[in-house]
Order: C-alpha cells, then structure tokens, then sequence
C-alpha cells in the first residue's frame, strides 16, 4: 500500500478496522470503548484517531464521503449496509466539505447534509462551542451545491426547533434561494432570519470567505428538478481544491475535463459508480453520474503528471471502491487516484 501525497494529511475513522483488514484479511469487530454504550457515531470513530500533522493555513477537511442515502443506505439489507450496522467503522456519512481558516477562526460548510448534527461533532475541535449549551452559531456559513437530499437537507437544523441561529450566511444560486425562500419548511429558515441567503451567479464573482480564501461556484450539469447545480472551487494561498459531489457523466460538461479542472490541485469528484455492473439493464448515459473507471481514464495523464489529484467522493452504497481490499479499490490506488477518507485534511 503506498503513502498518500504528502499535500493531504489523513486522519481516517475506519483505521482500526483497516489494519485489522490488512493484517488479516478480514475485518475486526470494534473493540475497548468503541464497542460500549453510545459508541457508533462517527464522532465516536474519530476520537480513535491517531495524531496527523495539520496542514499549516487555511484547509478543507472531508466530513462526509458517500452518496445522499449514507452507508449503511436507508432501508437497504445488502451486505455492506449490514456490515456498516454491525461496525461502526464501516459507517460513512454524506458527502460534504468544511473550509476551516485557522487564522481567524472561522469554520464554513459546503452542502448541508442528514448527518450535520454528527458532521458538527467532527469539527469540534476546530470549533468554540459554548459550554453546556446549543451552540447558535456553529459555523460562519454554509455553501450550498444544489436541492437534492443529500445536500440541504441539514439546513432544516439551523432552524428554531433546534440550533436557532440567527442570520447564518448561506451562499447558493439565485435558482436556488428562490426554490428555499418559496418552500416550507425552508422558507420559515428565512422568514425567522435563522439564515440569510446570499445569491451567487454560477461562473460569476467569487465569495470571500477570508485569510486569502475565496469559493467560486462552477455550474455543473445534473438533473435539475428544483433547482441548479454548483461544484465549489475553493482558492486559497497556495491550493485550489475543487468539490463536485453530483454532476451528469463528463460529456455533458461544456469542456473536456482536463480543461475544466485547470489550474485545481486537488479534484474531489463525484464517483457515485464505480462501473456500469451496479446497474444491470441501464445505459450509461442514462446512470446521470460519471463513472470512476471513465474519470480515471480521462485524467490518467494530468495524475500521472503530477498536475492533479484526484479524491473520490459521493460513493452510492452499491459502489464497490468502499471496500479497500476490493479489486476496484485496488485499482484506484493502483493508478494513482484515491478514495477520499472522512477527516481528511487538504491544505490550501
């Protein structure tokens, strides 16, 4: 197993399970405290984690790596769903990015998932909660990709029943506020001022978010029921880290994907599919996703380079690069690419 660039500090919940899986082929039922009463968060899988050097400046940290439905999925009985029930550290939460800004103190999220009260839990250290108390301010902003489940459903928890913040920033498409301002239960986040809707055109001005850091939303093409969609390009001192957790396949972009990826570091993209085989019966052009064998293929020569890294996010439950001692996972590492770990640490 080779090491990960050295730009990209990993700090991983499964890695007790990981080094029982290599040591012995198989995977180790949680052990000590990790087994007790209330364990299974994955808060409770990060406390578990070994010390990693933080990058130095601002970074982005995974808090969230698979597609809206979780792992275990809900209402599904394969057998890494059941896995994932019976050890928690097979558990992974929706996909989703923070921006933390260590200088100013400030903590950003992009999407808001069903999993923001156990995604908070993972920033706590990055965090100032007020003690013995609901934090009303937990993050300084929210950037939001589009209207699927996976991905603003959380806001519903800035809301009075529960955080109740006041005035939180949240950034999203003119498509998008509308759709939130016209629809409860979200139009009530914006009639109480619990959040506060800042439209950005896709392609348009930047977001300073601070300490030499600005996100730029790029349009995506994806199935756009409600509203449109966003991938997040985050620019910082050093790095651009680009995050697009649900997009159509590759060419339905206005551009080959070398081209559209210019000038990014760190590419995290969606890779709900690993191949057509999860889809028995279904077209390719009809999945609505780039597939992870198709994206390997068309940025084998940037990675291979040294121009790009390339993190996968947004893994379906079906995928089968979840399991790390999977052919298909083997393959991934095997090219040069690799699957995004919850806590892991990018610097900008």
């Amino acid at each position: 197993m080779s090491c990960p660039p050295a730009a990209a500090r990993w700090l991983i919940p499964a890695l007790p399970w990981l080094l029982s899986l290599a040591a012995c082929g198989g995977a180790a039922a949680p052990s000590g405290d990790a087994a007790g009463a209330g364990s299974g968060s994955a808060a409770d899988a990060a406390a578990t984690r070994p010390p990693a050097e933080r990058p130095s400046g601002p970074y982005v940290r995974m808090i969230g790596t698979v597609q809206d439905g979780g792992l275990p999925h809900a209402g599904c009985t394969c057998e890494r769903c059941e896995a994932a029930r019976r050890d928690p550290a097979r558990r992974r939460l929706v996909a989703a990015l923070a921006v933390v800004l260590p200088e100013s103190g400030r903590v950003y999220l992009i999407d808001a998932t069903p999993d923001l009260h156990e995604q908070l839990d993972l920033l706590a250290d990055v965090r100032d909660p007020p003690a013995g108390a609901t934090d009303r301010a937990p993050v300084d902003g929210v950037l939001l990709t589009h209207a699927h489940i996976g991905h603003y459903l959380g806001l519903a928890y800035f809301g009075y029943e529960t955080m109740h913040t006041r005035d939180l920033p949240v950034w999203c498409t003119p498509r998008m506020a509308a759709f939130l301002r016209a629809n409860g239960p979200w139009s009530l986040l914006v009639g109480r001022r619990n959040v506060d809707l800042r439209e950005v055109e896709p392609g348009g001005a930047p977001v300073d978010l601070g300490d030499g850091v600005a996100a730029r939303a790029v349009p995506a093409p994806h199935r756009d029921e409600y509203t449109d969609t966003v991938g997040w390009r985050i620019e910082g001192p050093r790095r651009t880290v680009f995050f697009v957790p649900d997009t159509d396949g590759w060419d339905a972009w206005d551009r080959p994907l070398p081209e559209a990826l210019a000038g990014v570091d760190v590419a995290l993209l969606d890779a709900t599919f690993y191949s057509p085989d999860e889809l028995p019966g279904r077209r390719v052009e009809e999945i609505g996703h780039p597939l992870i064998i198709d994206t390997m293929d068309r940025l084998q020569a940037e990675v291979d380079a040294g121009r790009l890294e390339v993190r996968f996010i947004h893994l379906n439950h079906t995928n089968p690069a979840l399991d790390p001692a999977s052919p298909a996972a083997r393959e991934i590492a095997r090219r040069g690419f690799a699957v995004a770990a919850e806590g892991e640490e990018i610097g900008l």
